[in-house]
């Protein structure tokens, strides 16, 4: 018996919508990979395929980000909650501290690990004002062991439009959800982490992008596992690595290699963002966006109705025509529109559409 799939138009979080080309491919290759006669799923993490895979989404990586030849990239677990632990177990140095920049749920929860391990300080925050803009830092003492930020605030719809200039302090930076987005200047980071499963593949891998000179400069006498020296001399082979998770984000990358690379990539994701944000701007009767328009995220549109009431039935009928993934974060509410990469400009012309229907029934 065929059955008919409804056209659905996934706008969730993470995990979030992957790119169809990288589906179909894995589809093809589930039962023999590279030729195998095995899945990917079944390969030892030591066999030559699976090995040259894992080469693959390195050098995938390298290239779409431009990654200097003086850092690490490595694929490791635990997402981006365990980097909170990590980044400032390996590099907040006793007698020293380090400078965190607040604009939101995350940048927070990075904040409280790092006062797990010493002295971690608020350079800046948002918060007095719902996290709705990225807020200006004033000088970075330059004995910091280094500047903490999220590049994009999935919950409350901010990002970064320019990095900081933190002089000779490392910036440090979670892209979980903005990383390849956009092109960036790698060497203007000491460290970049991402979990994967927002806009490079599903959960289970994090990529972290780390300079060299931190890692020889890391604490020493850590828990093997917490060390970044382990993954950089193991080449994120020290345990079995999530092999299925990096076989995904390859496919992933190779996607966004054959579109024409970041570049290509951030012309879509602003096309996307203008259209939505446009449709919010022009009905503010029903709609008003959370997040200031100079720090508005080109990956997360927040964005309420006039009251709760009316966002419950919004949602609701935005499900039954197939615009899956609306309601906002439990935390706050409200209503979200993740943009990602993989996600087509039909799905927010779609959801354009009903917004502006929704409007004149109800406005």
């Amino acid at each position: 018996m065929t059955v008919q799939m409804q056209t659905v138009h996934n706008f969730y979080a993470g995990p979030a919508t992957l790119p169809k080309p990288a589906l179909e491919r894995a589809q093809q290759e589930l039962l023999n990979f590279a030729g195998t006669g095995m899945s990917v799923m079944e390969l030892s993490h030591r066999s030559k395929p699976y090995m040259a895979l894992q080469a693959e989404a390195e050098t995938l990586v390298r290239d779409l980000l431009g990654v200097p030849s003086d850092y690490h990239v490595l694929f490791l677990q635990g997402g981006a909650s365990l980097q909170f632990g990590m980044i400032p177990l390996n590099l907040l140095s006793h007698g020293r501290h380090a400078h965190y920049v607040l604009t939101g749920e995350w940048a927070s929860k990075a904040y409280k690990e790092g006062l797990l391990f010493g002295d971690a300080r608020t350079l800046a925050s948002s918060e007095d004002t719902q996290f709705d803009h990225i807020p200006a830092i004033p000088p970075v003492d330059p004995a910091a062991c280094y500047v903490h930020i999220t590049s994009n605030n999935t919950i409350f719809g901010t990002q970064y439009a320019a990095f900081p200039d933190t002089n000779d302090v490392p910036l440090i930076a979670d892209m979980s959800s903005d990383i390849m987005g956009r092109p960036i200047d790698v060497s203007r980071f000491g460290l970049i982490y991402a979990g994967a499963q927002k806009n490079l593949g599903p959960s289970g891998v994090t990529l972290v992008i780390v300079r060299d000179d931190l890692v020889q400069r890391g604490a020493s006498g850590l828990s093997t596992m917490l060390s970044y020296r382990t993954h950089v001399k193991a080449e994120s082979m020290f345990n079995t690595p999530p092999c299925f998770a990096i076989y995904m984000l390859r496919n992933v990358l190779d996607w966004l290699k054959s579109l024409g690379g970041l570049e290509a990539v951030e012309t879509l994701n602003h096309r996307k963002s203008a259209r939505l944000y446009g449709v919010i701007d022009a009905l503010p009767h029903v709609y008003r966006g959370h997040a200031r328009k100079d720090s508005r995220s080109h990956m997360n549109v927040t964005f309420r109705l006039i009251n709760e009431a009316l966002e419950a039935r919004f949602i609701k009928e935005a499900e039954a025509a197939g615009l899956i993934g609306l309601a906002g974060h439990r935390s706050v509410g409200g209503c979200r529109a993740s943009l990602y990469n993989a996600l087509p400009y039909d799905s927010v012309e779609a959801l354009c559409r009903f917004m502006e229907r929704f409007a004149e029934r109800n406005g």
